[in-house]
């Protein structure tokens, strides 16, 4: 085939809807493959390898993002049901949640205020602008959440979701390390820590490593969201007054 021929035919392609969705799709389905082959090591992450092999793929075409996000904002879409079925580790893990619901709530509440408060507090004595700081604030929580967060105090919800991203990714490449070299051996623990600082995709390792460490990200992801709600307006109002 001429390279007439191929830029014809890659024109053609990048005019169908499905195009860009099928890339995305498939791209996720080779890095993951490519995890699965280093054994699921850390630094291996298939969203960084996905996110990659796709943004290689725009500039080599010279695809604007909005022609990409055309194709593939399926995948946007279902970030919102995928955010409600979070509920669901947590109703089927209720009677162990419960149990543990003292240290659960400990937890919660340390590593929410301290997502919080650290980004704030650095940003402030940045000089960061107000709207950057609202940006910054709900960089924990997963992206549907924290783009809402921002929005509502007039933060630059894709700001925000270039953060989330970023959040997750060294969240999910670090969270096993840091916690063999502290020895914290409780899939409890290790996974609801994950989902607290590191939200989808510091989940989605989480299951990778072992099933009830997902489970218990997933709620601690779902239970952080509904608390940096609440806490991120409070701290702003506490620096602007």
């Amino acid at each position: 085939m001429s390279d007439g021929s191929v830029s014809l035919l890659w024109v053609y392609l990048a005019e169908r809807p499905l195009t860009w969705l099928t890339v995305t799709l498939v791209a996720y389905a080779l890095a993951d493959r490519l995890a699965q082959g280093v054994k699921r090591h850390p630094v291996a992450n298939p969203v960084v390898i996905a996110a990659l092999i796709v943004i290689a793929l725009l500039a080599a075409t010279d695809t604007p993002f909005p022609v990409y996000f055309d194709g593939a904002q399926f995948v946007h879409f279902m970030l919102g049901p995928a955010t409600v079925a979070l509920a669901v580790p947590l109703v089927e893990n209720w009677a162990t949640v419960r149990r543990a619901a003292l240290p659960i709530a400990a937890a919660l509440v340390a590593g929410s205020v301290t997502a919080v408060v650290s980004a704030v507090a650095i940003g402030w004595a940045l000089g960061l602008p107000a709207s950057v700081l609202a940006s910054l604030a709900p960089k924990s929580v997963t992206t549907p959440v924290a783009m809402g967060i921002a929005g509502e105090l007039g933060g630059i919800p894709a700001l925000t979701a270039v953060l989330v991203i970023i959040t997750g990714v060294v969240g999910a490449m670090t969270v096993t390390p840091v916690m063999n070299l502290l020895g914290i051996t409780d899939m409890r623990a290790r996974g609801f820590a994950a989902g607290v600082a590191a939200h989808g995709i510091g989940t989605a390792r989480a299951f990778q490593v072992d099933p009830l460490a997902g489970a218990f990200a997933g709620i601690g992801m779902a239970l952080n969201g509904a608390l940096t709600a609440i806490l991120v307006p409070l701290a702003l109002l506490s620096l602007m007054t």
